[in-house]
């Protein structure tokens, strides 16, 4: 199971964070998680949201260069170690890791770990294997 991730491009520039969610705000789309990775330059903004198409159309009405991402979102449980043995799953499989994030759900007592690799089916289908529980896109946009 994936789960669509917004990526944002935005120039380094005072205000252009509040310009994007203004822009969703107005739109009514409401941001589970975000992450953002920067240069001198300019940043990505990496975003989950409840409404992916929603928050594309919008956002590239507005001007904003936009796209989607497949990722992986997992289920561990908040405690040391549960991620380290989610990655040690992945790495014996050969599968690498190019970015991840995570947060806490209000649902769940469980961290949410969104992962990026270049096969997240294939990732998805190992670490279900391994017992470790991988969220669906409505599970994810429904935190």
């Amino acid at each position: 199971m994936v789960v669509s991730q917004i990526s944002v491009f935005l120039e380094n520039k005072y205000g252009r964070l509040a310009d994007v969610t203004r822009t969703l705000r107005a739109a009514s789309v409401d941001i589970r998680a975000l992450y953002i990775a920067d240069t001198t330059e300019y940043g990505i903004l990496r975003m989950i949201v409840d409404d992916p198409a929603r928050a594309m159309d919008t956002l590239r009405s507005a001007g904003f260069t936009v796209s989607t991402t497949k990722v992986l979102a997992i289920a561990v449980e908040d405690r040391p170690g549960t991620l380290d043995d989610v990655l040690e799953i992945l790495s014996a499989n050969e599968i690498s890791v190019e970015y991840l994030y995570a947060f806490v759900g209000r649902s769940s007592a469980d961290a949410i770990v969104v992962i990026r690799v270049e096969n997240p089916e294939v990732a998805s289908g190992i670490l279900s294997g391994a017992g470790i529980r991988v969220l669906s896109s409505r599970e994810v946009y429904g935190i």
